[in-house]
């Protein structure tokens, strides 16, 4: 007889539903030990009501705190634990009054006055509210703790799984081919400045690359800088060929993206734009701030959608004898990455500008380095320093 794979749901999967249950026992728990408590000190059921309305009362001032407390727990630790030491004692006091306005309500006859009962109620809703308040910031910050683990982990594997794959493209075998092949016919031409040259550059970005991990960022700045040393290789290959245009909005160039994120993108357009045209093509990079996001935009003039090539360069396959062969720059491989980097937080999106061409427009959250502290080493020096 088999199994059902029946697999347990997390207690905290829904953390909707976990908060309202835990209101409810909590709540209750404290509504039967306080009626015990009464009942054994041979008090008459009428005076459960008295114990029914100060539940009520705390359960719907822990509703109020729940709001409150989500708020602050998401800001820096004194904001949250010192707007804490004073929102606690106004909401005990509130509860306190209640529960004593109740009291001297029921007890029309008993000669305590209304500050004694105060003071008598404060310390037992003191306990309630604070240990409730307690059990709140332990279960959130246990949650939080456990995302950031779970999150931690997904983010090691796709890196694991992904890194061949990110390097592939990072270092296209085509173009390191045909660089190497460039430097070698200057070689044979005795073309020794011009192939130096080139091996420098390539030596500077190859260096570039290795030094940054896969899963880094650099500003724009940074990343622009390191686009311009690939162009320069091309640039030798293709001469008038390949024009280039930067339109980078200052106000952007300290923001961050993962790093080597254009590269592909310049190469793509070069593959279908700049070889594919006897005349070649002008590929245009522009960055700006569209409110919180970072607007990238790579565009060329080349024959963009109308091309019969459209689909492998949407897909990243060329064909050698009608066979598909990987290259590794699809642009499938940049929303994977935009995807484990920023979630649904992006935007990734081909487009055929009315003047014609093909453009890639690419929106993530605009997020800088608080402090050079926070920099990685690789990310403090420029592109050419890492030499």
């Amino acid at each position: 007889m088999s199994v059902l794979p029946i697999q347990p749901i997390p207690f905290f999967a829904d953390k909707d539903r976990a908060f309202w249950r835990l209101q409810f026992v909590g709540w209750g728990g404290a509504f039967i030990l306080r009626s015990m408590s009464f009942l054994a000190n041979d008090l008459p059921l009428s005076s459960l009501v008295q114990v029914l309305i100060a539940t009520i009362t705390g359960f719907s001032i822990s509703l109020v705190l729940s709001v409150i407390y989500r708020a602050l727990i998401k800001r820096r630790t004194l904001v949250t634990w010192g707007l804490t030491v004073l929102v606690l004692p106004l909401a005990v006091g509130l509860h306190a009054f209640i529960d004593a306005w109740v009291i001297s309500l029921w007890r029309i006859d008993n000669t305590t006055s209304f500050a004694q009962l105060f003071v008598g109620v404060f310390y037992l809703d003191a306990t309630l509210l604070g240990a409730w308040t307690a059990l709140y910031f332990m279960v959130n910050f246990y949650l939080q703790v456990e995302e950031q683990n779970d999150q931690l982990i997904r983010l090691e594997n796709q890196a694991t799984s992904a890194q061949l794959a990110m390097l592939r493209y990072q270092l296209n075998p085509h173009f390191l081919f045909n660089t190497l092949n460039s430097i070698s016919t200057l070689v044979l031409l005795k073309q020794t400045e011009p192939a130096n040259a080139m091996l420098s550059r390539l030596s500077s970005f190859l260096r570039y690359t290795l030094v940054n991990k896969p899963s880094a960022r650099v500003t724009v700045a940074q990343e622009v800088e390191t686009l311009q040393l690939y162009l320069d290789i091309e640039r030798m290959r293709f001469e008038e060929r390949l024009r280039t245009t930067f339109n980078i909005d200052p106000a952007t160039e300290s923001g961050l993206l993962p790093s080597l994120l254009l590269q592909p993108l310049v190469e793509n357009a070069i593959k279908y734009a700049v070889s594919q045209q006897e005349a070649g093509a002008e590929i245009t990079v522009a960055t700006q701030l569209v409110g919180p996001m970072l607007r990238i935009t790579v565009s060329d003039t080349g024959p963009g959608l109308q091309s019969p090539t459209t689909d492998n360069r949407l897909s990243g396959m060329t064909y050698d004898g009608g066979e598909p062969v990987s290259t590794g720059v699809g642009l499938s491989n940049i929303r994977d990455r935009l995807s484990q980097a920023y979630g649904e937080n992006h935007r990734f999106e081909t487009v055929e500008p009315p003047e014609g061409g093909f453009a890639v427009v690419i929106e993530l959250p605009f997020d800088r380095w608080e402090t050079t502290e926070d920099m990685p080493d690789a990310a403090r020096q420029p592109a050419f320093m890492a030499r």
